[in-house]
């Protein structure tokens, strides 16, 4: 039976006989099949009856449905109407496009329309740059997608994708204060996601590449990091490699080792699983072995390689060490996954290092589950949020794309991925540093400006930034 969650929560409204004893048969019966009580709510009380409205989390949809039953199975109880909380948080989408000035007088108009705003057009026409200062461009990034590679579900196209970058929009302007809007395109050819792109970045300060298949994603992003001067950023790679190098970063200093000494093994050469490699290795680490599903990836390989795995096997696994996950995990100090449910058992884990590091960020099941390696592991993280050392990249974009914006960057390098993870890192302050907390919460309203500025600076020092504070010149 598989651990109730939110994600799969339900409220069923229900009218009750009004007599000692009957909700708690109610209960008894919900948690019988596995539910968890939420919520409790009145709505309307009589001499005879009550009716609620009860929100219940279960684990999947197929156990939604046996507690609805299990409810009308009780006697005395009748179901009235149920919902799935989820879906109703869905309808009509979730965001909206509002403005932020009222139109209130014939003046008003005459102002934000025309004729007013022809001089506005004439000022940018004559100066561009003043586009950042006269329109959205200054504070709106583009979530763009084609669909191929939505969440962990596959390949559902642009329309199946758009919830999710309504999502990601809520994120970017609830913890960055960054407006965004989804972008789902009917192709999945390199060239024409680029030329879309490319044609609609004149509205945008910066594009937020999202949920595209591996390798198209990295020539996609390759080809509009060289056309466009706004900054480009697939999150699938970078987002999750900054926050999982950040949680490193701490857990290393939880086990009282250092990047050059350890031994990593990343699972999964997807985006994600590359993007991470890279920014291992950018901190010292250089014995590292990437696996996909071939097994390890290694200098000689023929078997399903492209050009990232190619260069991948170049300059990783020094060793030239063969076979699964679980045989390469020997003697490692950390292992990363980014890939399945069930790539390595509690056997593989236990031939790791002492003080073992393992970072299970498959979503909604991890490689390996935590209660599976109680005392068995020393720092455990996954991408789930009913776990401690959530792995989550709402940690790192919305406060980039926030320091970006504000220094009208062209482009992200190393040096801001790299001070993007050092100030997610800080937000862990040495006395709250444990092994239940290497990284910040998600709710934690000092990252993203931690993040923003930490990456404004590394622009301006690299030298990317259109703008910079004055109290930074010299």
């Amino acid at each position: 039976m598989k651990t109730p969650t939110v994600s799969y929560s339900i409220t069923v409204r229900a009218r009750l006989k009004n007599q000692l004893g009957m909700f708690a048969r109610l209960a008894t019966a919900i948690a019988d099949v596995g539910g968890s009580l939420g919520a409790i709510d009145l709505v309307e009380a009589a001499r005879d009856h009550m009716v609620r409205d009860i929100s219940i989390s279960a684990g999947d949809e197929p156990q939604a449905h046996k507690i609805v039953q299990a409810i009308r199975k009780v006697d005395g109880v009748q179901v009235i109407s149920w919902s799935d909380r989820t879906f109703q948080m869905h309808l009509g989408g979730k965001i909206e496009v509002t403005s932020k000035l009222p139109l209130r007088t014939r003046d008003d108009l005459s102002m934000a329309y025309t004729p007013g705003v022809g001089r506005v057009c004439t000022a940018i026409h004559e100066d561009p740059n003043k586009v950042f200062q006269l329109t959205v461009k200054r504070h709106m990034v583009a979530v763009v997608t084609d669909g191929s590679a939505v969440l962990g579900l596959g390949n559902l196209g642009p329309e199946a994708a758009l919830p999710v970058m309504e999502g990601k929009s809520i994120l970017f302007k609830t913890f960055g204060g960054v407006d965004a809007f989804p972008i789902c395109l009917a192709t999945q050819s390199v060239d024409e996601i680029v030329r879309t792109v490319e044609l609609i970045a004149p509205v945008f300060g910066g594009i937020n590449l999202e949920d595209i298949a591996a390798p198209r994603c990295f020539e996609v992003e390759d080809r509009l990091r060289q056309t466009l001067n706004i900054p480009v950023f697939h999150d699938d790679q970078h987002g999750t490699a900054v926050v999982a190098l950040a949680g490193l970063m701490n857990a290393l200093k939880v086990v009282g080792k250092t990047f050059d000494q350890v031994k990593v093994v990343i699972v999964g050469a997807g985006a994600a699983g590359i993007a991470i490699a890279g920014m291992l290795q950018l901190s010292g680490v250089t014995e590292l072995i990437l696996c996909d599903r071939q097994g390890a990836i290694y200098y000689g390989r023929e078997e399903d390689m492209n050009p990232r795995k190619q260069r991948i096997a170049e300059t990783t696994n020094p060793q030239r060490l063969r076979g699964t996950p679980g045989e390469v995990l020997t003697g490692a100090d950390i292992f990363l996954g980014v890939s399945a449910p069930g790539v390595v058992s509690v056997a593989d884990i236990e031939k790791m290092a002492h003080d073992p590091i393992v970072f299970a960020m498959a979503n909604p099941d991890p490689e390996i589950s935590p209660e599976d390696v109680v005392g068995k592991v020393r720092v455990m993280a996954t991408g789930r949020s009913d776990y401690p050392n959530q792995i989550n990249n709402v940690l790192c974009f919305p406060g980039l794309f926030r320091g970006v914006l504000d220094c009208r960057a062209r482009t992200i390098n190393d040096e801001m991925k790299m001070a993007a993870s050092q100030a997610i890192a800080g937000c862990v302050s040495d006395r709250e540093l444990a092994e239940e907390y290497i990284i910040p919460s998600v709710f934690n309203k000092k990252v993203a400006e931690a993040v923003a500025r930490a990456v404004e600076k590394a622009a301006v020092k690299t030298g990317v930034a259109r703008r910079e504070r004055a109290s930074w010149r010299g």
